[in-house]
């Protein structure tokens, strides 16, 4: 196939732009590079950079090309920082995924993979969550991501316009020779490999007060491979059949902050020192995701179940970026 990657210099558009490429496809990279690199970008891509706001360049680039699909991963992902600067959000996220939107219905092009967020989620009432549970996202960030949903199912009721979003909680682990590295980090296991690093001192954990076994927020850890295969199996499933599908992509259990501490302890030998924290607001106590749905649909099965070992992956990785 020939497909679109937009944010495909980050880390999960990167991962599955890479696992994309090795598979045989033809891979075009969209991306303006604010949090990433030249050097991030897959080669054997065609590689645009350019902003998502920019319409213009959208629609010549898809104009010039015939793609089978579109994966977008192109966004803000900061939920603490969306909670002190909203307005970037809904700019980045929802207006300028509208231009994305537009640009395709202009060029003729109806298939979409969307990266959205167990963030529309919010604080649920019942865990694991199912697909069917309320949305009302505690944050920005989250909004942001479930407005682009309420345009989607609108554009797919008018348009027959077909796309996946899938829901994903914690994507952790790195594939040969790509790992998560956002500039700058923010994501609590990177981070924690840099204290085993020496390149930070500590871990911050925000919040020893939330109604968990140890007082730290519980959250879902998904590997990007697994992840990646889940955005090749929504794209392949998409139809005049099977024209909407949502589906929460996740393991199915959840790991507290300082299990996931522990388990980096265990992986790399080393000591990780803790400086708590105040809580952040907009962080849900629990987020864990019911993969049913998925997995008896398009038969979907994460081949990283262990939380060790999805870190394993991520140890070896960041090591060999740092030394």
């Amino acid at each position: 196939m020939n497909i679109l990657v937009t944010g495909g210099a980050g880390y999960i558009g990167g991962t599955v732009a890479r696992i994309l490429l090795s598979q045989g496809h033809a891979i075009t990279v969209y991306d303006n590079l604010c949090h990433s690199k030249r050097l991030a970008v897959a080669d054997g891509v065609s590689f645009v950079q350019g902003d998502l706001a920019d319409r213009a360049l959208l629609e010549s680039t898809l104009s010039k090309n015939r793609f089978d699909g579109v994966m977008h991963f192109a966004a803000l992902i900061e939920a603490g920082e969306s909670m002190k600067r909203p307005e970037i959000y809904f700019r980045n996220n929802t207006a300028s995924t509208l231009a994305l939107l537009e640009a395709m219905l202009a060029t003729g092009h109806d298939r979409l993979v969307f990266s959205s967020t167990a963030a529309c989620y919010g604080e649920p009432e019942t865990t694991p969550i199912l697909e069917d549970a309320k949305l009302q996202p505690t944050n920005p960030y989250g909004e942001s991501k479930l407005l682009v949903e309420h345009m989607l199912r609108w554009l797919n009721l008018a348009h027959n316009f077909k796309y996946a979003a899938l829901r994903y909680f914690n994507v952790a682990g790195a594939i040969e020779g790509y790992g998560e590295a956002h500039e700058p980090e923010s994501h609590l296991i990177p981070l924690i490999l840099d204290v085993a690093l020496g390149r930070r001192a500590n871990i911050k954990v925000f919040g020893r007060d939330y109604p968990t076994k140890d007082g730290t927020c519980v959250r879902d850890y998904i590997h990007v491979r697994d992840l990646a295969e889940a955005h090749m199996l929504a794209l392949g499933a998409l139809s005049d059949q099977k024209s909407r599908l949502i589906y929460n992509i996740g393991i199915g259990h959840g790991f507290t902050v300082l299990e996931v501490i522990d388990s980096v302890r265990r992986v790399t030998g080393k000591p990780i020192a803790v400086e708590e924290m105040e809580r952040r607001p907009g962080d849900p106590a629990v987020l864990v995701a019911s993969s049913d749905k998925i997995k008896t649909e398009l038969g979907w099965r994460p081949k990283y179940t262990e939380l060790d070992q999805i870190i394993a992956s991520a140890w070896e990785w960041h090591q060999k970026r740092y030394s």
